[in-house]
Order: C-alpha cells, then structure tokens, then sequence
C-alpha cells in the first residue's frame, strides 16, 4: 500500500478497470493527481449524492457506492426497493476508483454500502477500518471461505478465470494448461492480456503465493513481452477482439465471454473457453462482495441490503438464466445454483487460494508496476 504524509491521501494500489458508460480518472492521471482528481472533482460529485440521500428519513433510503456491472446492480436494485421500500441511490463507478474515493472521504463519506467485483478493495478498506461488522445472520447465507475473514464484508457472487481461443488461430490442444506457460516465446503476438484488470490481480497474486516474487516478476516481464502487441483496456476487448479473430487466445473471467454471446447471438461466436489444469495458479475464482461503511448514517437499512443480496430473492437475480440483467456470475448465497449454461460452480477445480491469501492486492500491484504492465 503506498503511504503518502499526513497532508496527502493514501491511494488504493489497484489498477483500473473499464465498466460502461462510467467515468474514470484520465489514464495520464496517476499517484497524487489522481489522488486530487478523486479528492477534488469526485468529492465535490458526491457530495451531491450525500445531499440527495439525506432528503428522507434515514429509514428510507441509502447510497450504494457499485463497482458491480450496472446490469447487475440495477436487478439488485430494483428488487430491494420493490420489496422494502428503501430507496437506493446508486453511484456506478470502477470498483479502484470508489474505494479510492471511500479512503479520501473517510468518516464523512456519503456512502452507505459498496459492492464489487473482487475482494481486494474491501479488504484494503477493511485494512483501514472503514467498514462496519457484518451481521452474523447475513454471514450464515454464503460460505465462510467466500467472506471476509474478519467478518466485514460478505461474499456475494463468484466467477472463475478462463482462457478465450479462436479456434481458427489456435487449436486447443495447443493452448497452455498452466498460466505460467504464458511466458513460453511460443505464444508471441498470439496472447492478448488486459494488465489493468482488476480481475487479472488474484491471477498475479496466485502465482506469487505459488512461486515467489522474483518467480511472478519474470513470468510477468515475459508475459508484457508475449502480449506487446495486443493488450487490451479491458476484458470486454479482449473477449470481442479473440472472438472477431484479432487475437488467437487471452485469459478472462468466464462471464465476459457468456454475455458476449448473449449480446451478439450464438451465431456470431467464433471463440470458446477452457480452463487451466485443475488447481494450477492460473485457475482462480474471485468474489464479488459487499460491506456497510462504518460511517454510514443508515446502519440498519444498509444491513438491510447487504441481507437482501445473498438471501434466496437476490441469488436467485444473479443466478437467474436469460433477460437483459442476466449476469453470468455464480451465486454463492442461500443454496442458489446458477441456471445459466455453465460449469456447474460445485464442479470448478480453482487454486485453493484463500480470500485472506489474495489480500488487498497491494503486492501484486507492485509487481504488475515493476514489469511495465501498469
């Protein structure tokens, strides 16, 4: 984690990460201007919120900070205030750039709940004692291993990494089955990567846990170098661009590639997925969760959301096949399977990399910053 002097802020060390139509600090923007740009031009966007959030009563409505596809959030949303009647007052925005802007704005901030898509903002949260205790009932619903170790943020969905091929580029049989043979020579201008994913962050982690720090830096030097001449933004390119036949082979998350279809048609894929060998580094689940800010004025109706999310009515959301806020995610709370075509999550064999183990991220961010990824 980068510590800066008591008159600046502490920024989270997590990369960015594209999600549609929200905004994001300018990419030349880094260390302490972005810093400034949350703590002045976000700040001033929130305060906003803060303002419209404190019009009714504190029974009545809360401000959800959503690192989440909007898509998926919106679902959450609409049923939660359909069924309590608490208004939700959502602020999209890429999960970094809000835990950032939660870090600057402390114990006045107007958020009530973040949710996202990986761990390791919360956990970097959590580090600096933002986040309240989730209640224990709310914990009970979804796995012990899927929520926060310390009890302060609870797991609510899951995907699982993957490789995308184009099957007219590269034959699956000549695919790596492990992540680090992504650093084989073999695999140059035909690997496409998207370093500034959040969701590319436990795969760096998982690797370092496996083989060392000065292992994962080499492999990622040689990654940088295999990928130079396709890396991508965002997962949402790279999956369009192995399935437009731009790019042979790249490693996702397995949702990225389930919507894609969704979106243009089954008729239209020209790509597929597979996975790693079983337990190899490469082959991580992350986990989306949610946490009530320990500033929270709402306490009881911010819990209240936190419930409703892994209760059966909002699994069954995530988890739920066809429709526009279909998410592809595996839900993870109240006994709910996803009716998705999808591997079965019971019959996943990831890593056994623990929520604790994947940590803040802080460390794999280093090393992505020190092999030029970042």
């Amino acid at each position: 984690m980068i510590k800066q002097n008591p008159q600046q802020v502490t920024q989270i060390p997590l990369p960015g990460r594209r999600l549609a139509r929200r905004w994001r600090v300018p990419a030349a923007a880094s260390g302490p201007l972005a810093c400034v740009l949350l703590g002045c031009g976000l700040l001033a966007g929130c305060g906003a919120a803060g303002a419209a959030a404190g019009t009714g009563s504190q029974a009545d409505s809360i401000t959800l900070y959503s690192g989440q596809h909007e898509q998926t959030t919106d679902g959450l949303v609409t049923a939660f205030e359909q069924q309590t009647g608490i208004k939700v007052n959502v602020r999209n925005d890429d999960e970094d750039t809000l835990a950032n802007l939660i870090a600057v704005q402390g114990s006045h901030s107007p958020a009530d709940v973040f949710f996202t898509e990986n761990s390791p903002p919360l956990e970097f949260l959590q580090e600096k004692g933002l986040l309240s205790k989730v209640t224990p009932g709310t914990l009970a619903d979804t796995p012990a291993r899927y929520d926060s170790p310390a009890g302060d943020w609870v797991g609510v969905s899951a995907r699982v990494s993957v490789i995308v091929y184009n099957p007219s580029l590269i034959a699956r049989n000549q695919l790596p089955t492990s992540v680090m043979q992504l650093a084989d020579p073999k695999y140059s201008g035909k690997l496409g990567i998207a370093p500034s994913e959040t969701d590319f962050q436990p795969i760096v982690t998982s690797v370092m846990r496996t083989y060392g720090r000065a292992a994962a830096l080499g492999w990622l030097e040689k990654v940088k170098s295999n990928g130079a001449s396709h890396s991508f933004p965002d997962n949402e390119t790279l999956v369009s661009d192995v399935n437009r036949g731009q790019v042979a082979f790249g490693v996702i998350n397995e949702y990225y590639w389930y919507r894609l279809k969704a979106e243009i048609g089954a008729s239209a894929m020209h790509s597929q997925i597979t996975y790693f060998a079983p337990h190899d580094p490469g082959y991580v689940i992350d986990v989306s969760g949610a946490a009530v800010l320990k500033s929270s004025q709402h306490q009881p109706a911010a819990q209240k959301f936190l419930v409703f999310l892994v209760s059966k009515k909002g699994e069954e959301i995530i988890g739920r096949a066809g429709g526009d806020e279909q998410s592809y995610e595996y839900p993870i709370g109240s006994g709910v399977t996803i009716s998705a075509p999808e591997t079965p999550f019971n019959q996943l064999q990831p890593n056994p990399i623990t929520i604790a183990q994947l940590g803040d991220g802080a460390a794999a961010i280093d090393l992505l910053r020190q092999a030029g990824l970042l």
